[in-house]
């Protein structure tokens, strides 16, 4: 097969893919972004959080379908609000739910998306062929897409996403309804094309080991808010510090160690000594305390992150 597809590349590596600033989008009463601030550079970025975090109504407004109520948003250089028909030109996006047309097939659903990115008929037939044999349903890809499997159609939804050689490439829960095997390929498919065809890829998920097995970075929204952001190295090496969960006197704790100038963070039972070189020992030894009544070190780096991921979000 010649595949018409984009030779493998170096990425795109211009310094923002997309900027917000103070970005809020109200349905009625219900406020989905609440000031949302963040930058997403090159590479492959996950996009985190529960249900009903933002992260679909951050999508949706990056692609310009929706208008924001506040705020400031640049994506590839443009703002969507007024140049929403050339952004989504130059995007592409597979949607989280799996409602394609039952009775097409997988090379005409391809196809058809392709020429709505304004591809001529005949490229936007060889691009649909080569996208679909790349995602490995080549020997399937005229199969109606109604007969296809969850797995199958997540497959189809990427090869129109990158059909029309797209700068940036938005994947709504991409893993959704795969079992472990199918997730791992479709994880190890979307590295791939990340990497080797250049596209910018952002990747909404509420799986962190997602975001650690491919990602460059990762952005975790709460409510509305960016609640951490930053490349994958900083998630693996966590906060500056030491995460003690403490058993009783919270209080007393904290102040004695802001006393002693550590600066402390509390949230519940947990304290976080946001300072570079500290161990447990001099912790208790700073409130001369038992350290066996101080609580237990969590962890250092990773596993605090992954601590408080859970407690927030429910799963890793």
């Amino acid at each position: 097969m010649t595949s018409a597809l984009p030779s493998p590349s170096e990425p795109n590596t211009s310094r923002s893919v997309v900027s917000a600033r103070g970005v809020v989008k109200r349905y009625a009463a219900t406020v989905a972004l609440a000031g949302l601030d963040v930058e997403i550079g090159p590479g492959i970025t996950g996009l985190l959080g529960s249900n009903g975090a933002g992260k679909t109504t951050f999508i949706s407004l990056i692609l310009g379908l929706r208008s924001r109520d506040a705020g400031e948003l640049t994506v590839l250089g443009q703002d969507p609000a007024t140049a929403g028909i050339e952004i989504r030109a130059r995007i592409g996006y597979a949607p989280e739910h799996h409602d394609l047309p039952a009775e097409l097939s997988a090379t005409d659903l391809v196809r058809h998306l392709a020429e709505m990115h304004l591809l001529p008929r005949r490229a936007a037939v060889q691009r649909a062929n080569d996208a679909l044999w790349l995602v490995g349903l080549g020997e399937e890809r005229f199969r109606p897409v109604g007969t296809m499997s969850t797995g199958q159609r997540q497959r189809v939804k990427l090869a129109a996403a990158i059909s029309h050689d797209p700068e940036l490439v938005l994947l709504d829960e991409p893993t959704d309804g795969l079992d472990p095997m199918q997730r791992t390929e479709m994880l190890a498919l979307i590295r791939r094309i990340g990497t080797e065809f250049g596209m910018h890829i952002v990747l909404s998920s509420h799986h962190l080991e997602e975001a650690e097995t491919i990602c460059d970075a990762v952005v975790i929204v709460e409510g509305g808010e960016v609640v951490h952001a930053g490349t994958i190295a900083d998630v693996r090496r966590g906060p500056a510090g030491l995460l003690v969960e403490v058993d009783a006197r919270e209080d007393e704790l904290a102040a004695a160690l802001t006393a002693r100038g550590y600066a402390v963070a509390r949230e519940g039972a947990l304290l976080l000594l946001r300072s570079e070189g500290l161990s447990y020992a001099e912790v208790a030894a700073a409130v001369q305390v038992n350290p066996t009544s101080v609580g237990t070190l969590v962890s250092r780096a990773q596993q605090a992150f992954r601590k408080e991921y859970v407690k927030r979000y429910g799963t890793a």
